[in-house]
């Protein structure tokens, strides 16, 4: 899973400040640490689309052993995964367009955070680039 190592500090008010040192800007706080780790988390999938529609790089982020870290969403995993693809091929949105003989507005979903794209289509990008989607299961970890 696409995982990101998060600064927590407690604040002077008794809040917790939530920034992620792989994307400085990302700064968000909680009354909680619980609650800043779900706001950093939607902090962190802000910044990653923000730098995708602005065609700039994405930071790999870190082993799930880093700690505190947030995990993010699979479908997020692939999405950005597909961007770096695409840049690592040297491709543009509208090459993609081309290869899957699809509209630019069917790729621009493809790379939409907030969509919920069908896996089929996304193995589909995958493989107009000559990329296999694989996907694995792991232990859950306890609390």
């Amino acid at each position: 899973m696409l995982t990101y190592r998060i600064e927590l500090v407690r604040d002077d008010n008794g809040t917790f400040l939530a920034t992620c040192p792989d994307l400085p800007e990302v700064t968000t706080f909680g009354e909680d640490e619980r609650e800043a780790l779900i706001h950093v988390e939607d902090a962190i999938e802000e910044a990653l689309a923000a730098r995708m529609a602005k065609r700039r790089d994405v930071p790999p982020g870190c082993a799930a052993t880093a700690s505190p870290h947030v995990r993010l969403r699979l479908q997020t995993e692939i999405k950005v995964g597909l961007y770096c693809s695409m840049r690592d091929a040297g491709l543009r949105k509208a090459d993609l367009a081309r290869l899957l003989c699809v509209h630019a507005p069917q790729v621009d979903r493809l790379f939409d955070l907030r969509h919920a794209s069908r896996l089929d289509q996304m193995e589909a990008a995958f493989r107009a680039m000559g990329k296999r989607l694989a996907v694995g299961v792991e232990p859950q970890p306890r609390p």
